[in-house]
Protein backbone atom coordinates (compact mmCIF):
# COMPACT_ATOMS: atom_id res chain seq x y z
CA UNK A 1 0.00 0.00 0.00
CA UNK A 2 1.25 3.29 -1.16
CA UNK A 3 1.09 6.42 1.41
CA UNK A 4 -2.78 6.86 1.28
CA UNK A 5 -3.28 9.53 4.53
CA UNK A 6 -2.27 12.84 4.56
CA UNK A 7 1.64 14.04 4.32
CA UNK A 8 3.47 13.45 7.44
CA UNK A 9 3.88 17.42 8.01
CA UNK A 10 0.27 17.84 8.36
CA UNK A 11 0.09 14.49 10.60
CA UNK A 12 2.50 16.27 13.02
CA UNK A 13 0.40 19.31 13.67
CA UNK A 14 -3.28 17.32 13.04
CA UNK A 15 -5.06 18.00 16.07
CA UNK A 16 -9.02 17.54 14.69
CA UNK A 17 -12.27 18.63 17.01
CA UNK A 18 -13.19 14.74 17.46
CA UNK A 19 -16.38 15.61 19.49
CA UNK A 20 -17.64 14.12 23.02
CA UNK A 21 -20.59 13.14 24.02
CA UNK A 22 -21.27 15.31 26.91
CA UNK A 23 -21.82 12.51 29.86
CA UNK A 24 -18.35 10.89 28.62
CA UNK A 25 -17.19 11.07 31.80
CA UNK A 26 -19.72 10.51 33.82
CA UNK A 27 -20.57 7.05 31.50
CA UNK A 28 -17.49 6.03 32.27
CA UNK A 29 -17.01 6.42 35.56
CA UNK A 30 -20.28 4.78 36.70
CA UNK A 31 -19.19 2.13 34.50
CA UNK A 32 -15.83 1.64 36.14
CA UNK A 33 -17.07 2.13 39.91
CA UNK A 34 -19.93 -0.70 39.31
CA UNK A 35 -17.09 -3.08 38.30
CA UNK A 36 -14.78 -1.84 41.37
CA UNK A 37 -17.40 -2.95 43.76
CA UNK A 38 -16.46 -6.49 43.10
CA UNK A 39 -13.63 -7.81 44.88
CA UNK A 40 -11.20 -8.41 41.77
CA UNK A 41 -9.07 -11.38 41.94
CA UNK A 42 -11.48 -14.50 41.50
CA UNK A 43 -8.36 -17.02 40.99
CA UNK A 44 -4.38 -17.60 40.53
CA UNK A 45 -3.07 -21.50 40.27
CA UNK A 46 0.55 -21.75 39.39
CA UNK A 47 1.25 -23.33 35.82
CA UNK A 48 3.96 -25.15 34.52
CA UNK A 49 5.13 -23.24 31.81
CA UNK A 50 7.94 -26.04 30.39
CA UNK A 51 10.42 -23.06 31.13
CA UNK A 52 13.68 -22.63 33.00
CA UNK A 53 13.98 -18.96 33.61
CA UNK A 54 10.68 -17.58 33.86
CA UNK A 55 7.53 -18.46 36.57
CA UNK A 56 3.67 -18.44 35.55
CA UNK A 57 0.44 -18.08 37.17
CA UNK A 58 -3.01 -18.67 35.63
CA UNK A 59 -5.15 -15.46 36.86
CA UNK A 60 -9.03 -14.82 36.88
CA UNK A 61 -9.85 -11.86 38.32
CA UNK A 62 -13.52 -10.02 37.95
CA UNK A 63 -14.01 -7.55 35.13
CA UNK A 64 -17.14 -6.16 33.64
CA UNK A 65 -19.99 -7.27 35.61
CA UNK A 66 -17.78 -9.46 37.52
CA UNK A 67 -17.43 -11.72 34.61
CA UNK A 68 -14.62 -13.93 34.94
CA UNK A 69 -11.51 -12.37 32.60
CA UNK A 70 -8.20 -15.19 32.28
CA UNK A 71 -5.16 -13.98 32.28
CA UNK A 72 -1.22 -15.01 32.51
CA UNK A 73 0.99 -13.48 34.91
CA UNK A 74 4.50 -14.43 34.06
CA UNK A 75 7.67 -12.89 35.92
CA UNK A 76 11.43 -13.87 36.30
CA UNK A 77 12.18 -16.79 38.26
CA UNK A 78 14.14 -16.34 41.92
CA UNK A 79 12.81 -12.58 42.13
CA UNK A 80 11.09 -12.20 45.05
CA UNK A 81 11.37 -8.36 45.50
CA UNK A 82 8.23 -6.19 43.84
CA UNK A 83 9.58 -5.34 40.61
CA UNK A 84 7.71 -3.04 37.81
CA UNK A 85 4.67 -4.72 36.17
CA UNK A 86 3.50 -4.30 32.23
CA UNK A 87 -0.08 -5.59 31.23
CA UNK A 88 -0.57 -6.24 28.09
CA UNK A 89 -3.65 -6.23 26.21
CA UNK A 90 -4.27 -8.26 22.45
CA UNK A 91 -4.60 -7.84 19.28
CA UNK A 92 -8.62 -7.75 17.19
CA UNK A 93 -9.08 -11.40 16.91
CA UNK A 94 -6.45 -13.03 19.38
CA UNK A 95 -6.68 -14.99 22.77
CA UNK A 96 -3.96 -15.05 25.81
CA UNK A 97 -2.76 -18.11 23.89
CA UNK A 98 0.25 -20.20 26.22
CA UNK A 99 2.59 -18.60 27.92
CA UNK A 100 5.47 -18.55 26.10
CA UNK A 101 4.32 -17.26 23.06
CA UNK A 102 4.86 -13.78 24.70
CA UNK A 103 7.98 -13.52 26.27
CA UNK A 104 9.50 -10.11 25.88
CA UNK A 105 8.56 -8.18 29.74
CA UNK A 106 9.68 -10.84 31.86
CA UNK A 107 12.64 -11.73 29.89
CA UNK A 108 13.61 -8.08 30.11
CA UNK A 109 12.85 -8.34 34.17
CA UNK A 110 9.32 -6.86 34.63
CA UNK A 111 6.14 -8.76 36.20
CA UNK A 112 3.98 -9.38 33.04
CA UNK A 113 0.12 -9.56 33.10
CA UNK A 114 -1.47 -10.74 29.30
CA UNK A 115 -5.21 -10.45 29.58
CA UNK A 116 -7.61 -12.72 27.72
CA UNK A 117 -9.92 -10.67 25.10
CA UNK A 118 -13.14 -11.43 26.13
CA UNK A 119 -15.07 -13.40 23.82
CA UNK A 120 -11.77 -13.28 21.05
CA UNK A 121 -9.49 -15.79 20.08
CA UNK A 122 -10.47 -17.39 17.35
CA UNK A 123 -9.19 -15.65 14.21
CA UNK A 124 -5.36 -15.87 15.05
CA UNK A 125 -2.67 -17.56 17.92
CA UNK A 126 -3.97 -20.43 19.71
CA UNK A 127 -7.10 -19.33 21.00
CA UNK A 128 -8.77 -17.27 24.38
CA UNK A 129 -10.75 -18.84 27.58
CA UNK A 130 -12.87 -15.96 28.26
CA UNK A 131 -16.63 -15.95 26.87
CA UNK A 132 -18.10 -12.69 26.85
CA UNK A 133 -21.95 -13.59 28.28
CA UNK A 134 -23.34 -9.81 27.57
CA UNK A 135 -23.12 -10.41 23.53
CA UNK A 136 -26.50 -10.62 22.78
CA UNK A 137 -27.84 -7.03 21.94
CA UNK A 138 -28.54 -6.25 18.29
CA UNK A 139 -25.12 -5.66 15.75
CA UNK A 140 -23.09 -7.87 13.52
CA UNK A 141 -21.22 -10.77 14.21
CA UNK A 142 -17.60 -9.73 14.96
CA UNK A 143 -16.77 -7.80 18.29
CA UNK A 144 -16.56 -3.99 16.79
CA UNK A 145 -20.39 -4.63 15.98
CA UNK A 146 -21.63 -6.39 19.03
CA UNK A 147 -24.18 -4.20 20.82
CA UNK A 148 -23.37 -0.91 18.72
CA UNK A 149 -26.87 0.64 18.61
CA UNK A 150 -26.15 1.47 22.36
CA UNK A 151 -23.20 2.65 24.22
CA UNK A 152 -24.69 0.85 27.12
CA UNK A 153 -24.82 -2.82 25.14
CA UNK A 154 -21.23 -1.86 23.31
CA UNK A 155 -18.67 -4.40 23.09
CA UNK A 156 -15.73 -2.46 23.99
CA UNK A 157 -17.22 -1.08 27.01
CA UNK A 158 -16.97 -4.42 28.74
CA UNK A 159 -13.52 -4.86 27.39
CA UNK A 160 -12.37 -1.25 28.39
CA UNK A 161 -13.84 -2.02 31.54
CA UNK A 162 -11.55 -5.35 31.75
CA UNK A 163 -8.62 -3.43 30.90
CA UNK A 164 -8.80 -1.25 33.59
CA UNK A 165 -9.75 -4.51 36.57
CA UNK A 166 -6.66 -5.94 34.83
CA UNK A 167 -4.28 -3.10 36.18
CA UNK A 168 -5.98 -3.35 39.40
CA UNK A 169 -5.52 -7.27 39.37
CA UNK A 170 -1.77 -7.01 39.12
CA UNK A 171 -1.33 -4.62 41.66
CA UNK A 172 -2.90 -7.14 43.85
CA UNK A 173 -0.58 -10.18 43.05
CA UNK A 174 2.26 -10.79 44.96
CA UNK A 175 5.51 -9.34 43.81
CA UNK A 176 4.98 -6.16 42.00
CA UNK A 177 5.74 -2.96 42.51
CA UNK A 178 1.99 -0.99 42.29
CA UNK A 179 3.45 2.59 41.78
CA UNK A 180 5.18 1.18 38.52
CA UNK A 181 2.61 -0.38 36.49
CA UNK A 182 3.09 -0.20 32.45
CA UNK A 183 -0.11 -0.55 30.41
CA UNK A 184 0.63 -1.76 26.70
CA UNK A 185 -0.59 -3.38 23.29
CA UNK A 186 -0.38 -2.90 19.48
CA UNK A 187 -3.50 -2.08 17.45
CA UNK A 188 -6.79 -3.42 19.49
CA UNK A 189 -4.08 -3.48 22.74
CA UNK A 190 -3.20 -0.18 21.96
CA UNK A 191 -6.61 0.92 22.09
CA UNK A 192 -6.91 -0.54 24.89
CA UNK A 193 -4.15 0.81 26.43
CA UNK A 194 -4.74 4.35 25.78
CA UNK A 195 -8.33 4.11 26.70
CA UNK A 196 -6.89 2.60 30.12
CA UNK A 197 -4.24 5.23 30.46
CA UNK A 198 -7.47 7.87 30.28
CA UNK A 199 -9.47 5.77 33.44
CA UNK A 200 -6.44 5.09 35.70
CA UNK A 201 -4.45 8.27 36.71
CA UNK A 202 -1.71 6.80 38.03
CA UNK A 203 0.26 4.52 35.61
CA UNK A 204 4.20 4.86 35.43
CA UNK A 205 3.70 4.20 31.37
CA UNK A 206 1.62 3.73 28.30
CA UNK A 207 3.33 2.02 25.51
CA UNK A 208 0.87 2.16 22.19
CA UNK A 209 1.63 1.23 18.62
CA UNK A 210 -1.18 1.52 16.15
CA UNK A 211 -4.00 2.07 18.19
CA UNK A 212 -7.29 1.14 17.06
CA UNK A 213 -10.62 3.22 17.97
CA UNK A 214 -9.10 6.32 17.54
CA UNK A 215 -10.93 9.31 15.55
CA UNK A 216 -12.74 6.45 14.52
CA UNK A 217 -15.51 8.96 12.72
CA UNK A 218 -12.69 9.50 10.02
CA UNK A 219 -11.13 5.98 10.33
CA UNK A 220 -14.74 4.29 8.74
CA UNK A 221 -14.67 7.05 6.51
CA UNK A 222 -11.08 6.32 4.73
CA UNK A 223 -10.63 2.44 4.93
CA UNK A 224 -12.72 -0.50 4.99
CA UNK A 225 -9.79 -2.53 5.95
CA UNK A 226 -10.63 -5.02 8.65
CA UNK A 227 -11.82 -4.33 11.84
CA UNK A 228 -13.31 -0.88 10.76
CA UNK A 229 -14.57 -2.61 7.55
CA UNK A 230 -16.67 -4.65 9.89
CA UNK A 231 -18.37 -1.24 10.96
CA UNK A 232 -18.59 -0.34 6.91
CA UNK A 233 -20.31 -3.81 6.01
CA UNK A 234 -22.50 -3.54 9.28
CA UNK A 235 -23.79 0.17 7.87
CA UNK A 236 -24.10 -1.23 4.45
CA UNK A 237 -26.81 -3.23 5.18
CA UNK A 238 -28.21 -1.18 8.30
CA UNK A 239 -28.61 1.92 6.07
CA UNK A 240 -30.54 3.73 9.36
CA UNK A 241 -28.04 2.78 12.01
CA UNK A 242 -25.62 5.44 11.45
CA UNK A 243 -26.37 8.17 13.76
CA UNK A 244 -27.11 5.40 16.59
CA UNK A 245 -23.20 3.62 15.83
CA UNK A 246 -21.66 6.85 15.41
CA UNK A 247 -22.71 7.92 18.76
CA UNK A 248 -21.93 4.35 20.25
CA UNK A 249 -18.66 4.82 18.97
CA UNK A 250 -18.03 8.51 20.32
CA UNK A 251 -17.68 7.03 24.08
CA UNK A 252 -15.06 4.66 22.70
CA UNK A 253 -12.40 7.37 20.99
CA UNK A 254 -9.15 7.08 21.65
CA UNK A 255 -9.02 11.08 21.27
CA UNK A 256 -11.18 11.80 24.26
CA UNK A 257 -9.19 8.94 26.68
CA UNK A 258 -5.83 10.33 25.25
CA UNK A 259 -7.12 14.06 26.23
CA UNK A 260 -7.24 12.57 30.11
CA UNK A 261 -4.03 10.43 30.41
CA UNK A 262 -1.21 11.59 32.37
CA UNK A 263 1.30 9.07 32.18
CA UNK A 264 4.68 9.19 29.68
CA UNK A 265 4.17 7.65 26.22
CA UNK A 266 5.69 5.67 23.88
CA UNK A 267 3.50 5.66 20.61
CA UNK A 268 4.37 3.83 17.03
CA UNK A 269 2.88 4.23 13.74
CA UNK A 270 3.43 2.88 10.63
CA UNK A 271 2.69 5.73 7.68
CA UNK A 272 0.97 3.16 5.60
CA UNK A 273 -1.39 1.49 7.69
CA UNK A 274 -4.63 1.26 6.22
CA UNK A 275 -6.06 -1.38 9.14
CA UNK A 276 -5.54 2.23 11.49
CA UNK A 277 -4.79 4.99 9.80
CA UNK A 278 -1.62 7.35 10.67
CA UNK A 279 -3.91 10.31 10.85
CA UNK A 280 -6.90 8.41 13.41
CA UNK A 281 -3.07 7.68 15.73
CA UNK A 282 -1.63 11.49 15.63
CA UNK A 283 -5.16 12.50 16.49
CA UNK A 284 -4.48 10.95 19.73
CA UNK A 285 -0.98 11.56 20.02
CA UNK A 286 -1.04 15.48 19.21
CA UNK A 287 -3.82 15.95 22.11
CA UNK A 288 -2.05 13.75 24.47
CA UNK A 289 -2.76 15.20 27.89
CA UNK A 290 1.17 14.54 28.90
CA UNK A 291 3.99 16.79 27.78
CA UNK A 292 6.68 13.68 28.21
CA UNK A 293 5.22 11.98 25.50
CA UNK A 294 7.31 10.37 22.07
CA UNK A 295 5.97 8.86 18.92
CA UNK A 296 8.35 7.02 16.23
CA UNK A 297 7.04 6.42 12.56
CA UNK A 298 7.85 3.92 9.92
CA UNK A 299 7.43 5.97 6.40
CA UNK A 300 7.55 2.75 4.67
CA UNK A 301 5.71 0.17 6.75
CA UNK A 302 1.85 -0.97 7.07
CA UNK A 303 -0.05 -2.37 10.23
CA UNK A 304 3.83 -3.86 11.32
CA UNK A 305 5.14 -0.99 11.73
CA UNK A 306 8.45 -0.97 13.50
CA UNK A 307 8.81 -4.66 14.92
CA UNK A 308 11.52 -5.79 16.77
CA UNK A 309 13.19 -2.14 15.84
CA UNK A 310 10.30 -0.85 17.88
CA UNK A 311 10.27 -3.58 20.62
CA UNK A 312 14.17 -2.41 21.37
CA UNK A 313 13.07 1.68 21.51
CA UNK A 314 10.18 0.79 24.30
CA UNK A 315 12.52 -1.17 25.75
CA UNK A 316 15.57 1.21 26.24
CA UNK A 317 12.46 4.02 26.68
CA UNK A 318 10.62 2.16 29.93
CA UNK A 319 14.01 1.18 31.56
CA UNK A 320 14.91 4.71 31.24
CA UNK A 321 11.31 5.40 33.01
CA UNK A 322 11.03 3.29 35.37
CA UNK A 323 14.73 3.08 37.35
Amino acid sequence: MALFDLPLDQLERYAPDVREPLDFDAFWRSTVESAAAKPILVDVQPYRNELSLVETWDVTFAGYGGDPVRAWYTRPAGVDGPIPAVVEFLGYGRGRGLPHERLTWPVAGYAHLLMDSRGQGGQYGTGGDTPDPHGVALGGPGPVTRGILDPHDYYYRRLITDGVRAVEAVRALPGVDPARVVVAGNSQGGGLALAVAGLVPDLAALLTTAPFMCHVQRAIDITDAEPYGEIVTFLAVHREAEEAARRTLSYMDGVAFARRAGAPAHFGVGLRDTVCPPSTVYAAYNQYGADDRVLYAYPFNHHEGGEAVHVRRQLRWLRYHLE
